[in-house]
């Protein structure tokens, strides 16, 4: 396990002798409007689930997740968190050798490590703004059974189209496809663009509820696959993998009426934000801003390394992510996750101070 993901404020507040709460996180990729309303209270109101075993197979809230996105129930398994459901892919389908699109999330690679697997990457490609090249990746599949793709990618925020991801699917059937649809609630169009209904038989698609609802710390995931599939993952899933509070979380968030309502006006406030906050560098050259479809977007720097302007903002109480540890980034490139208008204009303001320097 790598300690290099973005949010480590509990190591900063203790090299800093602050609290936590005065530490601005925008090194993790959440939203900042989240959570939801009246989840926190409903979760207040249920604090007495944690006095008894949940669910055993959290079936009740597969049942409301595949209600919500009509889905066959038999198709999904719940996890804690969609990370745990990663670490159970080279083991469900005896992965032999995979491939993984890069820059990319680290616990990939850390699962085939775990699990004995072979992997290689397939790095996306600063010249094409870190867009896939789909003939290109094709080229490389031979000998892979798995393949990894974040969808929109984590750190670069790019998004492959469906059609493409779809025909990637049909066109190689012996091989299984891992779509992580994580930060897939941030881009517009959202049920038409997830593939997972689309009921391909060698697709495994992940879903995650930390990051639009910002509630990471319930550890909330969903697997989507088809049937024959999913009973392969059920030889390795832990009883109990969703805790009580996580569960009443999902039955608020599933059967809630709001809950479209907020995805959708989260995703005005992200194009507003988004747009704002690359306004204030149109005139300033020291950085290279790559299109995102995230709220979190990437940039590399020109004339300093990444680190010298995290270590500089660390003494603002302020944490962006240095993206040196990603596989196929140089020391050159940040991301930012944004927040709300003040303090990504603060953001903003401590780094033009810093370019002064």
């Amino acid at each position: 396990m790598i300690k290099g993901h973005g949010g480590n404020v509990h190591d900063l507040a203790l090299r800093l002798g602050c609290e936590i709460s005065d530490i601005t996180d925008m090194s993790s990729n959440l939203n900042p409007l989240g959570p939801p309303a009246g989840l926190n209270e409903h979760l207040k109101r249920n604090l007495d689930k944690i006095l008894a075993l949940p669910e055993v197979d959290a079936g009740n809230i597969c049942d409301k997740f595949a209600k919500k996105y009509d889905l066959d129930r038999e198709r999904i398994i719940a996890g804690n968190g969609t990370t745990q459901l990663i670490y159970l892919i080279p083991r469900a389908l005896e992965s032999k050798r995979s491939l993984i699109v890069a820059p990319t999330y680290s616990d990939y690679a850390d699962s085939c490590k775990m699990n004995g697997t072979d992997f290689e990457y397939y790095y996306l490609k600063e010249e094409d703004k870190f867009n896939l090249n789909m003939e290109d990746l094709k080229r490389s599949l031979d000998g892979f059974d798995t393949i990894y793709i974040c969808n929109p990618n984590n750190p670069t925020g790019s998004l492959i189209p469906t059609e493409s991801l779809v025909d990637l699917c049909n066109s190689y059937p012996d091989k299984y496809f891992i779509i992580d649809e994580s930060y897939l609630p941030f881009v517009d169009n959202l049920k038409n663009i997830s593939i997972k209904s689309y009921n391909l038989k060698n697709a495994i698609v992940l879903n995650s509820m930390s990051k639009i609802y910002r509630i990471p710390g319930l550890r909330i995931g969903f697997l989507i696959a088809d049937e024959k599939v999913i009973e392969k993952f059920n030889n390795f899933i832990l009883p109990w993998s969703v805790n009580g509070l996580a569960y009443c979380a999902v039955e608020f968030l599933m059967d809630s009426n709001d809950t479209d309502g907020f995805e959708e006006s989260s995703r005005i406030f992200f194009k507003e934000e988004i747009s704002l906050f690359l306004d204030q560098f149109k005139d300033i050259e020291d950085f290279e801003f790559f299109p995102a479809s995230t709220y979190f977007i990437i940039a590399r720097t020109k004339r300093f390394i990444a680190d010298e302007l995290c270590e500089y903002l660390k003494k603002q109480k302020i944490l962006i992510r240095d993206c040196s540890n990603f596989k196929g980034l140089s020391e050159n490139f940040v991301r930012f996750s944004l927040k709300k208008r003040d303090t990504n204009l603060e953001l903003c303001t401590h780094i033009k101070n810093f370019l002064r320097k």
